[in-house]
This record gives C-alpha cells, structure tokens and sequence, in this order.
C-alpha cells in the first residue's frame, strides 16, 4: 500500500509552464488568464481537455505567481516543470538575455524531450528574441503575437492549438463564429453587414497579408458600435446593452496589446469609447466609475491634441473630454471646476466654429458649449450669475441647427431642450408669464416629434421632463387641473421607461419625484 501522504513529482499537475522574463511581466499575466478561461469547441473537449464540461485547457502555471513560499526557489521550479505538459516559452530581446528562462527551457526537455515546446514571439525579431536553449534541438512551434506578425488573436490561437493539440482551422473558424455570435446578440440587425464583415477577418486571419485589411474592418466594426448602434440603443432605452456592445469595442483594443504604437484615429476611437462606458456608468449613477473613465479619456485626447493642434478632429475629441470631466463635477456640485470645464470646451467649440461657420456640428458644439453654462448659472448655489445671456445664446444657437437640418429627430430635440433652460431662466429672473410661454413651446414641439417618434426613448424622456416642468410651474400659479393632468402623463411615460430600463437611475429618480409631487398636489387638494 502506497503513502497517501506523498505525490509522485512527475504526476502532471499542470497543463502548461510559462517561462518568461520579469520585463515581459504584464503580457505574461495576460496570456495566463486568456489561456486559463479559454473554452475548446465542444466537439474537441471529450479527449483534450481536463473538465470536458466546461472546455477548459486547465491549470497553468507561471514562475514568481505559483510557486509556494520555499527556500530552494530551484526546487519548486523543478517540480512544476516535471507537472506540465506543455512549456510556453514567452520571447523577447530580454528573455534571451535571461539566465533562468534558458535553464527552465534545459530542465523542461531534460525532463519530457518529447514534450512540445512553445515559442510566443511579443518583442524583437527572432534572431534576438528566441534564447539559445530555445534553438538548440528540435525547433519550437512558433506563435508570433506582434501586431506585424500573426497579431495577438491569431497568435493565441496558435498558442491554445498547441497546447490542447488540436487543429489551428478549427479553433480559428470557432473564434469568428463566437465573435459574430456576440455582436449578433446586441443586435439583429446588423447581422449581414457581419457576416460580411466575419467572412473578411477569417480571410485576414488566413493571410499575413492582410493585416492592414483586417485592421481597416475591426475599425470599421468599433465605429459602428460607436455610431449608429449606440444611437438605436439609445434610442430604445437599453442601458444594459449598450454596456455590453462597449466593453465588447474595448476588447479589441485590449487585445492590440501595446497601445503606443497605435495610429491617433484609433487611440481617439478607444477614447470615445471611454467616454460611451463613462456615459453609461454616469446613468447607473456610479460617478467614481465613470469619472475614472473620463479622466482617463482626458489624458489621451489632450496628448493627441498637443501633438496636433490644428486639426479639428482632435480639438472635438479633447472637448467631449473636457465636457463629460466637467458633467462629473456639475453633478457633484463642484461648481468652480465644473466651470473651468465647461469653459475650456467652449473655447475649443469656437475655435471649431471659426474653422469653418457653415459646419452644423461646430455650430450644434457652440450651442452645447452655452447650454453646459445656462445649466451651470441656474444650478449653482455658491453665488449668482445671470443665466439668461447663456440659455437665450444656446436656444439661438440650436434653432439655426434645427432650420437647417430638414425636420431631423435630434435637432428639434436640442431645440426643445433649449427652451426648457431657457424657461427656466425666465422664471429665475421673475419673468414667469414668458416662462410659463417658453416650456409650452417646449411641450408642443415633444408632442409633435414624439408622435414621430415614439420608440424613441431619447425623445419620451424629454417629453416626460417637459410635462413635468409644467405640471410644477402651473401647480405654483394656481392651475390645479392642469398641474394634475400633466403630472399624471408625466408618471405614465416615467413608469413606462424604468420598466423597459430599470437599470437607469435617472429615470428612476425622475419617477420618485413625479410621485413625491402628485402626493403634493393631493394634499394641498385636501387642505383646500
């Protein structure tokens, strides 16, 4: 009978060793967890793979990671490589240059010569990447992860094909039918654009040639997400999809690994996207999160427009940075910063302006840029300002946009927006009969886009807002009946939106708050 207190050395505890330099750290941690959480196709998990229910490769070890506390660092070394399967040996000018990756390279054919050895190429040509341990023997399968070789995907798939010792085609096919799969899921239709789209990257993937090619389409695919998907998404009120069509475009960019040598279309792109997660974060009410990602969208906006200050992409891309920074502090109530925003993003929208005057966008900017300082001078509470040079400014601004954009949704959506501030500054400065004139505009104009467009939820909201704003200045003037009218088709759309989104948090506030007034309103009905 054998001790059950021993285990044999060579017994195989993991299904693969990663040997690599301390400068190659990062890229080594993130190798381990994509290899540890890959699935295999369901039809090779029966005999490759150690839990065929789930598809996991299984364990992976990585030096200065797994090995436990123990004085003979040597030791422990040695008996993870006699329980691995697989080495991947991770190569770069610096692991060439390593005493210990020769050594657990030596030991590992020493223990299992007929053992596959893997070579993942992240930095530095071959010649001065691969250790000579490395190239002494049988030559090594070779995965090249630079974005000029195989590029990071491709790469990896090469990596877990040799690892669970199955087809490279066949995990290839997998991974662009999951990706395809995954986009699908947040919207159907898209789907023959992608399938187009998946047809070219498997031919990408195929074809070294073709890296730019394939490049060009995955640009292609994270700007529609940022574009017209997330305008219907929005449109329809699905918070929660849209946090995940984002974090599926910021995949893309975490797999290109070193974000450096990126071009500066595609790190404005990654910045946008920061901004996207950041907006969504903001409507779940958790600033810290979305702070974290604005600020973080700052710092790459601000070092591309300092390398390019003239050209007006760039100057747009570090003004919504310097807006969505301030938006953060205005609902924090950090007034001064708050301003110091709002103002650098109206210096950039006039400079765009005076670029070119006939420009719809710069001209819709400008007027965003006097809306963000109308909003501030009404909230504020730390001193006065006038706010109606602001709001009068931002309406005029968003009715030239709407003259000139035959009839479009958004347009006449900021127009209507506009009037709401506005009315709120006449009230503010005691002029309540031009007031209680300007949200009626504001109303007609919802109403009639809103019978347009009624599954718009971008336009339901405003709309709610507006009946609300009325329902409270006319309760105020002593108009009881049609105070209770609007407050209660205000509740309608409010409960009709948190059930179709009941992650929004703003709309979950604006409901209470509809609520909290018609109890109001039926209490003073009573003293009455």
């Amino acid at each position: 009978m054998g001790d059950a207190g021993k285990s044999d050395p060579q017994a195989v505890r993991f299904r693969a060793f990663v040997s690599y330099s301390h400068a190659d750290a990062a890229i080594a941690q993130k190798l381990h967890r994509k290899i540890e959480t890959y699935r295999l196709p369901q039809h090779l998990r029966d005999r490759e793979t150690d839990d065929p229910d789930n598809g996991r490769l299984g364990r992976i070890f990585r030096d200065r990671e797994d090995l436990p506390a123990a004085e003979d660092l040597s030791e422990s070394v040695k008996e993870a490589l006699a329980g691995s399967e697989v080495l991947v040996v991770i190569c770069s000018p610096d692991a060439q240059a390593s005493i210990w990756v020769a050594r657990e390279i030596e030991l590992f054919r020493a223990l299992h010569p007929g053992r596959p050895v893997l070579a993942a190429l992240v930095r530095g040509e071959p010649e001065e990447a691969f250790p000579a341990a490395l190239r002494d023997g049988t030559e090594p399968l070779a995965a090249d992860l630079r974005k000029e070789g195989d590029g990071w995907r491709l790469g990896f798939l090469k990596i877990v094909a040799g690892i669970a010792g199955v087809p490279l085609d066949a995990l290839v096919q997998r991974d662009a039918t999951r990706r395809v799969r995954r986009v699908m899921a947040v919207t159907g239709g898209a789907l023959v654009a992608l399938l187009a789209m998946i047809g070219m990257t498997i031919f990408a993937i195929q074809s070294r040639n073709e890296a730019q090619h394939q490049q060009a389409e995955a640009e292609g695919l994270v700007e529609y997400m940022l574009t017209d998907l997330r305008t219907e998404l929005k449109g329809v009120g699905r918070l929660d999809v849209m946090t995940k069509v984002n974090e599926r475009a910021m995949d893309y960019y975490e797999d290109q690994g070193d974000l450096s040598n990126m071009p500066a279309e595609s790190l404005e792109r990654r910045a946008r996207i920061l901004h996207a997660m950041g907006e969504d974060d903001e409507k779940r009410g958790d600033l810290d999160k979305a702070l974290a990602k604005f600020t973080e969208a700052h710092r790459v906006t601000e070092a591309l427009l300092a390398r390019d200050p003239d050209n007006p992409d760039r100057i747009f891309g570090h003004a919504q940075s310097e807006y969505w920074v301030g938006y953060v502090a205005y609902r924090r109530k950090i007034w001064d910063q708050a301003e110091s925003r709002f103002q650098a993003y109206k210096r950039l929208a006039l400079e765009l302006l005076a670029k070119d005057q006939n420009n719809l966008g710069w001209l819709r900017e400008a007027g965003y840029a006097e809306g963000n300082l109308c909003s501030l001078a009404l909230s504020r509470t730390d001193r006065k300002y006038d706010p109606l040079p602001s709001c009068n400014a931002a309406k005029n601004y968003a009715n030239k946009v709407a003259q000139r954009s035959s009839n479009e949704t958004k347009p006449i959506a900021d127009l209507a927006n506009r009037l709401g501030w506005l009315g709120d500054a006449q009230i503010r400065v005691g002029d309540h009969e031009a007031g209680l004139l300007t949200y009626r505009k504001q109303h007609h104009l919802l109403v009639n886009l809103h019978r347009k467009s009624s599954v718009n939820m971008d336009v339901t909201d405003r709309l709610m807002r507006a009946k609300m704003t009325l329902s409270e200045v006319l309760r105020k003037q002593g108009g009881i009946t049609m105070s209770r009218r609007y407050n209660k088709e205000a509740e309608l759309i409010a409960q009709s939106m948190v059930s179709s989104d009941p992650d929004n948090k703003k709309w979950q506030e604006w409901l209470l708050r509809i609520q909290l007034a018609h109890r109001i309103e039926e209490t003073e009905g009573e003293l009455q």
